[in-house]
């Protein structure tokens, strides 16, 4: 995070309209641009290729093929981001850059691994159970690797800071997509959801393998010492369940809402709720921009003070630290301030478009029932995730793995109880996890801050833990010292 921060300094310190504008552009493009690329490629996919004249059933496997693929792929692949990135960030801190390697090579079959291990019982019941021919079944598989791939790779360009770069392989995938899928259906004659499909696929396996290579090429000597990896994951496994259940928390209330009575079922594998999903697609979009915001106002701003103050603790007094310690957090709260009201702002602009314009687009019934409440629990949930960022910042793991745990648990517990209200209040449950994790998270972070020294000095051991028989805890007899000292002095 700091060298965006960085960087975007450097460029609002023109203050001028231009700056802005081309600090705003890189903003989007270290944050969601690779997302927007993707969607793009495949609504070009749908308009090239005559999508809506498929036939209802194809069209309703490929689209929740492609949903499939991307939630879970996203959630088995970035819950080891924060672990992984924090060994990358050691090892740059401390020059060794040869122990980097082993760590792509550890995160890689970890995120590859386990996505195997759920996905393949999950296509084989597609084949055998939902009669899907074999080769689109494959196909599906090897997007859903590819896109883990893409995912598990992606950290370690980020992590160097290659943002320009991740964005551009992105950009060529998308653009290889959409020019495979007119190869395979105007020329081979392939069927337009298995063009779409194996051309997302290969998109996907481009943009994996130039990030592999650029990493490569970033670090070419390695120290193959890979069990100082495992045992950051041991040592860290808070940020593994952290991320992994705030993930799941963003999805848990579909998952549950894709239960109920008028949910759907596509070739007895594929279990989905439209008008649902649809609305959560549609207010997830509204509140993205508080990733961008997050990144332009509150991280740029605050690591100039976090930086100011680990310096204070290295050579300064107690005053200055106690001086900076002060301004960063006052300045953390101002900014998440900011941040709450400028996304606010921009989801009551966007939402009053979005009321105005999608009706007219065919969005309309129970997805424009759903919506309104739905952008409310993402705007936010989105809020809350910046609190969770920085618990993790000030290695408040606890911390971040309780509100974890309340926002997928309460997202659960919420989404069941909205599914017995009226159609309006869909997105209770949701709204009201978020709120909770968001409310504990803020009051976590001030209790960090009232608690910061205690955290930072007090937390851990100056003797190595050993396993072994316990020693006697008592190491001084004072009569017996005594008796001693007396005999001493007779001889």
């Amino acid at each position: 995070m700091a060298g965006i921060g960085i960087k975007l300094n450097r460029i609002y310190e023109k203050r001028t309209v231009t700056a802005s504008l081309y600090g705003m552009g890189l903003s989007i493009i270290y944050t969601i641009a690779p997302m927007l690329v993707v969607m793009g490629s495949l609504l070009a996919m749908y308009k090239l290729l005559g999508f809506e004249s498929v036939k209802y059933y194809d069209r309703e496997l490929f689209s929740c093929s492609v949903l499939y693929i991307f939630i879970f792929s996203l959630l088995f692949s970035t819950s080891f981001n924060s672990t992984l990135s924090k060994y990358i960030a050691d090892r740059n801190f401390e020059k060794a850059f040869e122990d980097i390697p082993p760590c792509i090579i550890v995160g890689v079959i970890l995120k590859l691994g386990i996505s195997s291990l759920v996905s393949v019982p999950f296509y084989l019941w597609e084949i055998f159970v939902g009669k899907v021919p074999v080769y689109y079944v494959f196909t599906s598989y090897m997007a859903y690797m590819a896109l883990t791939l893409v995912f598990a790779v992606m950290l370690y360009g980020v992590v160097i800071k290659e943002f320009m770069q991740v964005s551009l392989f992105f950009i060529v995938g998308a653009l290889t997509s959409v020019l495979t899928s007119l190869i395979f259906r105007y020329l081979l004659h392939m069927e337009i959801t298995y063009s779409m499909l194996l051309a997302l696929a290969i998109g996907f396996w481009v943009t994996a393998t130039m990030m592999f290579f650029m990493i490569e090429r970033r670090f070419p000597v390695s120290s193959h010492r890979y069990k100082p990896v495992l045992g950051y994951v041991k040592q860290y496994w808070r940020l593994i369940i952290g991320d992994f259940l705030y993930i799941f928390g963003l999805f848990a209330h579909n998952f549950v809402f894709w239960t109920v009575p008028w949910h759907m079922v596509i070739a007895n594998t594929y279990v989905c709720n439209q008008p649902y999903d649809m609305a959560t697609c549609l207010a997830m979009f509204t509140s993205l921009s508080a990733t961008v915001i997050f990144v332009t106002k509150i991280e740029m701003h605050f690591f100039r003070n976090y930086s100011d103050f680990n310096t204070a603790i290295v050579g300064g007094s107690f005053e200055q630290m106690e001086k900076y310690r002060s301004l960063m957090f006052r300045s953390l709260t101002k900014e998440l301030m900011d941040l709450i009201y400028a996304q606010f702002a921009i989801s009551v602009a966007i939402f009053l478009l979005a009321e105005l314009l999608l009706p007219i687009m065919g969005f309309g019934g129970l997805v424009m029932d759903i919506y309104p409440l739905m952008a409310v629990g993402y705007f936010i949930s989105f809020l809350m995730y910046s609190n969770l960022l920085f618990l993790q910042y000030f290695t408040d793991y606890s911390g971040a793995v309780f509100t974890g745990l309340i926002y997928a648990g309460l997202s659960l517990a919420g989404a069941f109880i909205s599914t017995f209200l009226p159609e309006i209040w869909y997105g209770a449950g949701f709204t009201f996890a978020s709120l909770c994790a968001y409310i504990y998270s803020f009051l976590r972070l001030r209790w960090v801050d009232k608690t910061l020294y205690h955290h930072m000095f007090c937390v851990g051991s100056i003797l190595p833990y050993k396993t072994g028989e316990r020693p006697d805890p008592q190491v001084y007899n004072k009569a017996n010292g005594i008796e001693e000292d007396e005999n001493a002095l007779s001889h």
